[in-house]
Formats: structure tokens, sequence, C-alpha cells
């Protein structure tokens, strides 16, 4: 008679732990020669070049960064296979939130290797599927109606399912209202949200899409323009609107943030006309202060959809009882690695202590970093990182003269002298940064030594 599960045996091991423990410890000692930022030592950079060309071809374009990591880091620092260290504040474009070998991420996912199988999906999940996506519910409906989570692989996916289900609500409306400057992801329909016509470059168009202005603080009737388009719009579609699809703070498009009294406008006039509302949170969640960015506007009770990514280490669509979709409509074989879900649990958990509200961590870090652009923008860069500010952990300036030659080349030079991030935006082109919630002081230190000297150098 059978009187324990294998599984929870293994789960439950006191000799897997201790090895598990053992394993970490390991890395951690082995970890605490990277301390700072480190230039390329001459004898590995042959063989990491070798790397970093042999991707080129394998994947027919260059890297953007000479980057290939060796699998070693430690807090905000990651190691390289040319031997040089960079702080890294743009964290695989916001997926490492806790920054490098973070040990309950690391636990989590050696435990989770463990597993009998690498992939899971919705017809055959493991418990690591049912508690990210109970978490995310707990979570997500705590200031909103959001009622179910469905986990997929990636941000992308996550927006095609919620798409489908508002246009299933609302069949057969098709017609998209979606912000300018929005980027919704890589996929088909997803680059059609988007507003970057660079990215659809020999693409058919589908024209389903409805453009309406995001906030602009230097205009006092932004939102009655914005408002004023919406209504406009609907009024010429009556009937034939699936959803509003917005980011409650733009990434990709220049990093732009509005207060809560430019949404609610548009939302009243979503409610009244029952237009599905899907908040975009790939990027944001977790990264303002709150675990939603709904949560930090106080428009949660709006909210019918929501899709989250990044920090989940996997893709998810929340959405409310009202837009369940039927049956058939979203699937895929896929729902995340074991260790991917299990390693977004760990997150998750982590976060929930001391990182989110007015005075956590993630409000701490975010007012730590603006100081410090400000300062230099006001002393030894004056003038140079403009208008820097944000939500939470995204943060971003206008550097130099705001060109897209001058913002890539403050990257690279960044790069070269030790410190990793990335551009968004489209006139002005901004330096954006996908700051680690494990930032410190003396951290931030280290980023205004390499910020000054990089501005510096190019003027």
């Amino acid at each position: 008679m059978v009187e324990h599960l294998v599984g929870n045996l293994l789960a439950e091991s006191k000799s897997i732990k201790q090895n598990i423990n053992q394993i970490i410890d390991q890395v951690s000692a082995a970890s605490e020669v990277i301390t700072g930022p480190r230039a390329p030592l001459k004898k590995f950079e042959d063989k990491a070049k070798a790397h970093v060309d042999k991707v080129g071809v394998n994947r027919g374009r260059p890297l953007f960064y000479p980057y290939i990591g060796t699998g070693a880091g430690r807090g905000p620092y990651v190691e390289l296979e040319d031997g040089s260290v960079k702080i890294d504040l743009i964290n695989g474009i916001g997926i490492h939130i806790l920054g490098h070998s973070h040990p309950s991420v690391l636990r989590a996912s050696i435990q989770a290797a463990t597993s009998d199988i690498v992939m899971q999906g919705n017809l055959q999940p493991n418990k690591e599927y049912s508690v990210l996506g109970e978490k995310l519910i707990q979570l997500g409906s705590k200031n909103s109606r959001l009622k179910h989570a469905w986990l997929t692989t990636s941000g992308s996916m996550a927006g095609e399912n919620a798409l489908k289900a508002c246009r299933q609500y609302k069949s057969p409306a098709k017609m998209i209202i979606a912000m300018k400057n929005a980027f919704a992801g890589r996929s088909m329909m997803m680059a059609e949200i988007t507003d970057n016509e660079n990215y659809t470059v020999g693409l058919p168009k589908y024209n389903e899409v409805l453009r309406v202005p995001f906030y602009n603080k230097n205009d006092p009737k932004s939102s009655e323009k914005s408002l004023e388009i919406f209504k406009s719009h609907v009024a010429k579609h009556e009937g034939d609107i699936s959803c509003f699809c917005f980011e409650p703070m733009q990434g990709e498009g220049g990093y732009n943030s509005a207060p809560r009294e430019f949404f609610l406008p548009l939302l009243d006039f979503c409610k009244e006309k029952g237009i599905p509302v899907w908040a975009d949170e790939v990027q944001t969640f977790c990264r303002t202060g709150e675990f939603f960015a709904f949560e930090t506007l106080g428009i949660g009770e709006y909210v019918d959809v929501c899709t989250v990514a990044k920090t989940l280490q996997a893709g998810a669509t929340l959405f409310t009882e009202e837009l369940n979709p039927k049956p058939g409509l979203v699937s895929g074989t896929f729902a995340g690695s074991s260790v991917a879900l299990a390693s977004g649990i760990a997150i998750l958990n982590e976060l929930e202590n001391g990182y989110m509200g007015k005075d956590g961590k993630v409000s701490q870090v975010h007012n730590m970093f603006v100081d410090m652009l400000n300062e230099l923008n006001e002393s030894s860069c004056r003038g140079l990182l403009r208008d820097a500010g944000g939500m939470g952990l995204m943060v971003a300036a206008t550097p130099l003269d705001g060109s897209k030659e001058k913002m890539i080349a403050l990257l690279r030079t960044l790069y070269k002298n030790g410190l990793m991030t990335f551009g968004c935006g489209k006139g002005p082109f901004r330096l954006r940064f996908l700051l680690p919630a494990i930032l410190n002081k003396s951290d931030v230190e280290v980023c205004k030594k390499i910020i000054e000297k990089s501005v510096l150098e190019l003027t």
C-alpha cells in the first residue's frame, strides 16, 4: 500500500535540501570576488569574441552588445566571457528583478530542476503551475475584479490571449483602441498594436488599431484632447470596438507616465460604453511600488483583463469572470518550464517582504537613483541628463541632445565603462533603466561614477 507520494518525498527530503544549500553556499562563495565593474581581461577576449561572432552568424544579425554571460553574477553585477564585469541596469529587459544569483531564486530553480519534466503545460501541469496561478489571483484580486489567471510562455502570448478574450466577449467587434507610442510585443498582432513602423516593415497592415495620444505633461489640455479623440473613434466605429489596451506606464515608447486623473475619464467612458479594459503590465508588473501598476494608480476597479510577464519568468493573462474565454479559445503546449514557474513563485514571495508600498525597497531604490541622475544633471553633467523620472524601478532620462545617434553612442560608452542599460522612445530618445530591486546606496554610487564619466566622454 502506497503511504507517501514520491514527489512529496523528494520535495521534502532533508538530504536534497542540504545538497541544494551546499550548492548555493558554493555559488555564493565563488561569486564573492564579483564586487564591482571590471574591464575585459586580455586572455579571455579572443574566445569571447568567437562566441559573440558565432551568435551573430547563427541568428543572422549581430548582438547589440558583445555580451555573453558566464553564468555567474552577484546582485546587480554580472560576469561576462571576456572577463569583464558589468553593473546590470537592464536585467534582461526586465526579467532579473532580484539581480543575479539571488539565493531564493537559486534555491527554487535547483529544486525545480529535480522535477520529472522540463516543461509544463495546460494539459499536464505540476504543482508549480497551480501555485503560481493561485498566487497571481491572490495578488491581482486584492484591488480589482480579476478572478482567473492563464499561464503561458511570454508577454506576447499573454497579449494574444488577452486580445482573444476581449474579441470573443465583444464578438464580432474587432477594432482595438491603443495609445500612441505603445509597445505590446513581437507576435503578428502585438506588433500591429505596437506603434513603431520599424517593427512591422514588410508585414501586411490590418488597420484594426485606433490611436489615442498618451499623456503629455507639457500640455494642460492633454487629457481633454485624448478623451475627445477616444470618443471620436468610438462614434465612428460604434459597436466594433473590442477593447481599450494601454500600458499604465509606457515602456519601449519612452517611459512615459501619467497621473490617475488622465486615465479616469477614458476608463469611465469605456465603462459607459461597455468596452473591455486591458491593462498591459508586461513590464510594469512588480516594478511601480505595488505588484500591479493599476494598484499604484488606483484604477483596478476598471480592469477587465491584465497581462504580465518578465518578472514572472513566464507570461500570464488575468481576467474577470465576464471575460473568461470559452473552452478552446486559449490553450498552448507550453505554459513555462518547471524552473521558470518555481522561480516566479519564489520571486513573488520574496517581493512581498518589504519591497512594496510607499516606504518599500522599490520606492527607496527609485528615489536614490532619480536623485542621483538629477544631481548629475545639475552639476557636472549640466543639462545632459534631463527629465529624470518614471515609476518605481522603471527610470529614464533624456541624454545629451536627445537624438538616436547620441543615445546609442552613450549606451555603448556606458557598456565599455562597465554599466549595461538600454534606450527607449523615439524623439526624444531616452536612456532607460530597469533597476534591480536589490540595488543599495553604494551600488548607486558606482552607477553615478560610470554615468558621469561616460556622459563627459561624449561631450
